[in-house]
């Protein structure tokens, strides 16, 4: 019998969720398919990974960043979904509008019903991770896919053309949400970590009921040690997702999976340092 088969009386093992990033892969490990890839273990299921782009970066930047083709994503997007398949998506850092229609004809073609989208404009330095023509094809391809979708205040405003310093409270991130719900995606996730408030206030919309808006605070950790935090919000709803989880649920425990991780976020090299993944599941083996 080869390594590692199985007798014929021998139980299986459990089915896992299933859930795929198609991402940047960063070089640092904070962020990307990395962060991605280290969420989606520590919340219990099967990450695969597609990669878009390969980034040379460290705790100070992007240095550099050679994008995969388009037809090498496509073709990455064809072995998993055509063979193993999965549960649920999540889209981060696609660098050109070829990148972002060959994810959306795999996306149609093998029917994904789950999919979280990362409208990922910028890294946390502020270099470019997708051109333009990527970011208007992620708004008119992905999100009218997207189950939900995970902006920050900047990625927002972007997406409606509108000015950042007109959003100056609770009430105005609010109404970015339910504008959002327009450009097609059945949820909204908007985070509110560029917002200066003194807690940290996500707000979540829903095309089911768009009168109605739910905000999500925690606690703000004085560090600024935050790369890598969008990718893993996103990462972790999918994940929840995958897992059975509804989005309201999901979008609330994945806040707080985010919030444990940034509760330990620890400096690397002479930069912005990084969250820590495993702080969820060590702050509840201390709690049993």
């Amino acid at each position: 019998m080869r390594a590692g088969a199985r007798s014929s009386g021998e139980a299986s093992a459990p089915r896992r969720p299933l859930v795929l990033t198609v991402a940047g892969s960063d070089s640092g490990g904070g962020a990307g398919i990395q962060a991605d890839l280290k969420t989606f273990q520590e919340l219990g299921v099967y990450g695969m990974s597609v990669v878009t782009a390969v980034t040379a970066q460290n705790s100070l930047g992007v240095q550099r960043v050679e994008n995969v083709s388009p037809g090498m994503v496509e073709a990455q997007l064809e072995s998993v979904l055509s063979d193993i398949g999965a549960d649920a998506v999540k889209t981060g850092m696609l660098p050109a509008a070829a990148h972002v229609e060959a994810a959306a004809s795999s996306f149609a073609r093998h029917r994904v019903k789950r999919l979280v989208v990362d409208p990922v404009g910028a890294a946390s330095d502020g270099s470019p991770l997708m051109d333009g023509g990527a970011f208007d094809a992620v708004k008119r391809l992905l999100l009218p896919m997207a189950e939900v979708v995970t902006p920050n205040l900047p990625e927002a405003c972007r997406l409606l053309g509108v000015c950042s310093d007109d959003i100056r409270t609770l009430a105005d991130m609010e109404r970015l949400a339910k504008r959002l719900l327009a450009l097609g995606p059945r949820h909204v996730f908007l985070k509110g970590g560029h917002w200066s408030g003194e807690e940290a206030v996500d707000v979540f919309v829903s095309a089911e009921r768009p009168e109605e808006t739910k905000r999500f605070a925690g606690p703000r950790y004085p560090t600024p040690h935050t790369h890598g935090t969008g990718c893993t919000t996103a990462s972790a709803i999918a994940a929840l997702l995958a897992k059975g989880a509804l989005p309201e649920e999901a979008c609330r425990e994945a806040k707080v999976f985010v919030a444990a991780a940034i509760s330990e976020a620890f400096s690397l090299g002479g930069g912005t340092g990084s969250l820590w993944h495993g702080a969820f599941a060590e702050k509840r083996r201390v709690l049993r």
